[in-house]
């Protein structure tokens, strides 16, 4: 496997975790989302993935698969062990919910590309970037806050898929100043995370590329 990331990518991190949890080592390619207006821009990148976004996974066979959520998903299905869902239905819908709405709902919301349209193209300061992305990660964790467990990690004491996701949020939840001390679940689940090997093994700091 080859892995295309960036360092300090969100979803490039919990697709580390992911593949750590496996224990899938890809060898990795870094791509670089600001030199030279981001090589992920560029036309060798873009034969890869169309989308011209990490991460990117390129598999044995050439097979190439992109977006984080479609690529944990394979590997789910074709490593199941250990597994990042629980085996009850409604267990598995709990815990994609905490992955959506991180995914689907704050993720997006401060990645690269929205931000520099925010700032360059809409003409909006740092300051209001920075209330922007601190409101939508605020109200996500609001609901993930209530939607998580009181013991160990997200939903037990084995991480998850809902871990997977957590843990790279509150990353970039750190970076941009976001408070977390209405969040005592959260804090909890991200502590055990951060303690785990793979999550360790996944951190940006550990990264070839990080900065």
């Amino acid at each position: 496997m080859r892995l295309y990331s960036y360092w300090r990518s969100t979803s490039s991190y919990r697709l580390r975790i992911a593949l750590a949890l496996k224990g899938l080592t890809p060898d990795q390619v870094p791509i670089h989302l600001v030199r030279n207006g981001g090589e992920q821009r560029g036309e060798a990148y873009r034969r890869i993935n169309p989308q011209g976004r990490v991460p990117s996974l390129v598999l044995a066979d050439g097979s190439v698969l992109i977006q984080s959520p479609a690529i944990i998903e394979y590997l789910e299905e074709v490593y199941p062990d250990p597994p990042l869902l629980p085996a009850d239905p409604v267990a598995r819908a709990r815990v994609r919910t905490v992955a959506a709405i991180i995914g689907c709902d704050i993720h997006p919301l401060h990645n690269v590309g929205p931000l520099n349209h925010l700032r360059r193209d809409l003409g909006r300061s740092e300051d209001e970037a920075a209330v922007w992305i601190r409101r939508w990660i605020s109200e996500g964790f609001a609901a993930i806050e209530a939607l998580i467990g009181d013991d160990r990690f997200c939903f037990g004491r084995e991480p998850g898929l809902a871990d997977v996701y957590l843990v790279p949020q509150v990353y970039a939840a750190r970076r941009f100043a976001v408070p977390l001390d209405a969040f005592p679940r959260i804090v909890r689940a991200v502590a055990l995370g951060e303690a785990h090997p793979a999550f360790q093994a996944a951190h940006p700091s550990r990264q070839p590329d990080a900065e």
